[in-house]
């Protein structure tokens, strides 16, 4: 028996499929090279944006360096630098939450011990910021993984542990202590406001009571007053005489005292005419 074999289409078929997958090998390495141009050409975009922000920031121009952070974070996100200086420039705002966020990815993304160690550091200052004790001696221990002789590591996580150990004695932490106590207050200083009104309240109704008394008076006083004249003349006032110096008399004492004493020499002198008068004998009647 013989077997007959179409070797010409066989032929023809393995040169398709050679063709075919020639093709597909091409069209694969040149959307390759694409992807590779795109992705070359981000990271040169990315770098520039760092450039940016890094010099913005030097400038104090927080708000242009961090969208410039943002847009070089974007181009690349694999890339730990963006995150990481980003977190220094929330850190040195003050804003802890965000930049915990940032150190948290660049911790994430970081691909060397310098940068872990870098990136593990700062993310245990912001925790120790929010008295998060745990998780700053996890963060410095993870930094001392990657560098164990930084000194400055090694002295936040012994810090962070005797902190740490503080919180557990004081059986919940200092947060919720200081907010207990916050607490207090805010209902001490509410309870004496409410004191303080209620008594502003009775003094004050105190006060209308007698405004109200002062003003009952003063219209009975001003009906007296009707028909003894107008209240706003002013009524005469009776004249009190001076008083006089020591050993001196005024001259109203003075023309008393002559007049007293010349009504007792008065009567001395008709007391002197009488008695003359009895000792003259009387003269006769005329003589015849």
């Amino acid at each position: 028996m013989k077997m007959k074999y179409n070797l010409f289409k066989n032929s023809v078929s393995l040169k398709n499929m050679t063709c075919l997958i020639f093709l597909l090998v091409t069209t694969f390495s040149i959307v390759a090279q694409e992807v590779a141009k795109e992705k070359q050409n981000a990271i040169k975009e990315s770098r520039a944006s760092l450039s940016d922000a890094s010099y913005e920031m030097a400038q104090d121009n927080f708000i242009i360096a961090e969208a410039a952070y943002r847009e070089a974070i974007a181009l690349n996100p694999k890339d730990v630098t963006g995150k990481y200086n980003l977190g220094n420039a929330y850190y040195d705002k003050e804003l802890n939450d965000v930049a915990m966020s940032r150190f948290n990815q660049a911790a994430a993304v970081a691909d060397t011990k310098l940068d872990k160690h870098s990136a593990f550091h700062n993310l245990g200052n912001t925790y120790m910021n929010d008295k998060k004790y745990q998780e700053a001696v996890e963060s410095y221990k993870n930094a001392l993984r990657n560098n164990p002789k930084d000194e400055e590591t090694r002295y936040n996580y012994a810090l962070a542990k005797e902190l740490l150990e503080d919180q557990e004695k004081n059986g919940g932490g200092d947060d919720d202590k200081e907010d207990e106590e916050d607490k207090k207050d805010e209902e001490k200083k509410e309870n004496q406001d409410n004191e303080n009104n209620k008594k502003d309240g009775e003094d004050g109704d105190q006060k209308d009571e007698n405004d109200k008394g002062e003003e009952e008076q003063d219209k009975k006083e001003g009906d007296e007053n009707k028909d003894k004249g107008k209240p706003d003349e002013p009524k005469e006032e009776k004249q009190e005489q001076k008083p006089t110096e020591p050993g001196k008399l005024s001259p109203q004492q003075v023309k008393n005292l002559l007049e007293a004493m010349n009504n007792e020499e008065k009567k001395v002198q008709d007391k002197i005419n009488a008695k003359k008068q009895k000792g003259i004998k009387a003269k006769s009647e005329k003589d015849w």
